[in-house]
Parts: structure tokens; C-alpha cells; sequence
């Protein structure tokens, strides 16, 4: 656990009962992923929403608890949503003209190889399987620093969430096709000129256990 924070080339995955003690002790890493147990993760095969609720609930009811809460932001996103509900397909922004992906299914779809043989789209890498956007997905940001009752229009994705970690530590762009390069940025959810900010802890059930405003920056 003495590693956990630290800048090595280390692979640092961990519990997640760690990331509460790190929590707690006050020396939390500058980012952080979490992934919920299976129980909680909200796929309908093995949880649901209101475990997936509680766990949501519980980390960043410790976040905000935390010496932590004044320059953090947390970014809820999914890997996954079906897509039945979603009456608008996103536009390709990446091909793929891969005529079999394994033994055991098809390759590509129309869209993806016509994506794939666009001069203007093409496939980034020359790496293929990457077809995509897919379906729309929701993205949550809490933190002292959102703009409140706000929704953004901004086309984002999941490498959005690491095109912000890169831009806030400098670290540059990983390159070599990697989404980071043309993800739509996640700064208009943020007011970094706001002074204050609301710290807002919940009950298990999602009601409003309390709310304070908080001094930031």
C-alpha cells in the first residue's frame, strides 16, 4: 500500500477497499479509477440500480467527506448501454472494414467500412475493431468546480476523461490512433473562476442528507 500515489512505472491497480484508506489517511493519488464490484456495476446480469445507487452513493459521499473535496472533480461514466433507447446514432468519427472479427462472429457493419474507405474518415492507426462512436452513454460530473443545473452539448466520449487528465497534468497525448487526440473536451462542464462550491451528502435511498457551500480555490 506504500506504493499507492507513487511516480514509477509500476502497474498500480488495487483493492478498492484500498482506495478508502488511502482516502482516509489523506494521501490520495491525483487521479484515480474506480470500478465497482460486479454487485454494483450495474449490468443487468448480475446488479442492479439500486446497488449500483448505493455504491455511487457511498464513494463520493467519502470523496466529498475528504480534506480532498475543494480540488477534486469525480466523472461517473459506463462502458456500455445497449443502445435500444437511443433514437440518434452518433456519427462514425473512426472506421472498420475487418470482414471477421473471430470464428464466432461477423465482421463489420455497412456503416463501419464506409467509414473505413472514407479518405476523410478513415481508420485511425490503421488499427481496426475500433468502429465508432457507438451508442450515446451518460457522463456525471460532480465537483465543487461544475456548473450547476448545467447540461453540455459538447460531442464527448470516454477518451474525453483522459484527454482531461492529460491537459490538467501536461503529460501529452499517447499517440499511435489513440481517441485522446479528437475527443471533445469536458471544460465546459467546469467554472474554475467560482469561489465556492457545494458539498452535497446523500442518503443510501439518493435523498439529500445535507447541503453546505464550501470555499474553493
Amino acid at each position: 500500500m506504500a506504493a499507492i500515489g507513487q511516480t514509477d512505472q509500476a502497474n498500480h491497480n488495487y483493492d478498492l477497499s484500498l482506495f478508502s484508506t488511502v482516502l482516509n489517511d489523506g494521501v490520495l493519488p491525483a487521479v484515480s479509477f474506480l470500478k465497482p464490484a460486479a454487485y454494483q456495476n450495474a449490468h443487468a446480469g448480475n446488479s442492479d440500480p439500486i446497488d449500483e445507487q448505493h455504491f455511487l452513493v457511498t464513494e463520493i459521499n467519502a470523496i466529498e467527506r475528504s480534506k480532498f473535496w475543494s480540488s477534486t472533480a469525480i466523472v461517473i461514466a459506463y462502458d456500455d448501454s445497449d443502445g435500444w433507447y437511443d433514437q440518434v446514432s452518433s456519427p462514425i468519427l473512426n472506421g472498420s472494414n475487418d470482414p471477421k472479427v473471430a470464428d464466432s462472429l461477423v465482421g463489420d457493419q455497412p456503416m463501419c467500412v464506409s467509414a473505413a474507405t472514407n479518405p476523410a474518415i478513415g481508420v485511425s492507426g490503421g488499427y481496426q475493431d475500433r468502429c465508432g462512436p457507438g451508442p450515446r452513454l451518460p457522463l456525471l460530473v460532480i465537483s465543487p468546480f461544475a456548473r450547476p443545473n448545467y447540461v453540455d452539448n459538447t460531442p464527448s466520449e470516454q477518451a474525453s476523461i483522459l484527454k482531461f487528465i492529460e491537459d490538467n497534468w501536461q503529460t501529452g497525448r499517447l499517440g499511435d490512433g489513440s481517441f485522446d487526440a479528437r475527443a471533445g473536451s469536458l471544460l465546459n462542464l467546469f467554472d474554475f473562476t467560482a469561489t465556492s462550491g457545494e458539498r452535497l451528502l446523500l442518503n443510501s435511498n439518493g435523498t439529500v442528507k445535507s447541503a453546505a457551500s464550501i470555499p474553493i480555490g
